[in-house]
């Protein structure tokens, strides 16, 4: 008695630690001015891309060129999915703003309906810890029930914390 009394004790804390980590929320509609890069996760060419899309998010200063940013954290968002994620999709790197009337030469503006959201938090070092994040929500698809609109990750101040970084990522579900 006292064996499953402990067990069903632990199982408990356990699935309080995963609700913890895994939170569903309600987001508003945004707008995000970056850069951008069509992509797909097949053969590694989504790794490729992105360390080249980040590259130039760097060597370009896009941070100091972005008018109306609501905050200084940076937005990685996915979206455009032709299928799912094994199909291509859009990956986007930039700032939440507040309005669009300028968009700089070379860069984009894009407006995302909100919706309902799975709140994951990437704990560790980045970029492995937000690749470990993506690889357990590919593993669980069909159970998150995606609506595969856009997806996004938050690289705010914890993100630059070596391995105690964290990044948010949320998933669009229906």
């Amino acid at each position: 008695m006292k064996i499953n009394l402990m067990v069903l004790a632990i199982a408990t804390l356990m699935c309080a630690v995963v609700n913890e980590e895994i939170m569903e929320k309600k987001v508003e509609d945004f707008m995000i001015i970056g850069i951008s890069v069509q992509t797909t996760n097949e053969n590694g060419k989504s790794m490729k891309d992105m360390g080249m899309l980040w590259q130039r998010f760097y060597a370009e200063g896009i941070s100091g060129r972005i008018p109306n940013k609501e905050s200084e954290e940076v937005y990685v968002l996915y979206t455009e999915y032709e299928s799912d994620y094994t199909g291509p999709y859009r990956a986007i790197i930039g700032y939440k703003v507040g309005a669009m009337e300028h968009i700089p030469e070379g860069l984009d503006g894009w407006t995302f309906q909100g919706g309902n959201y799975v709140q994951l938090t990437a704990k560790g070092e980045v970029p492995g810890s937000v690749v470990k994040i993506w690889n357990e929500v590919w593993a669980k698809d069909a159970e998150l029930n995606r609506r595969y609109t856009v997806d996004y990750e938050v690289y705010g101040t914890r993100s630059q914390h070596g391995p105690d970084s964290e990044v948010d990522v949320f998933i669009a579900v229906k």
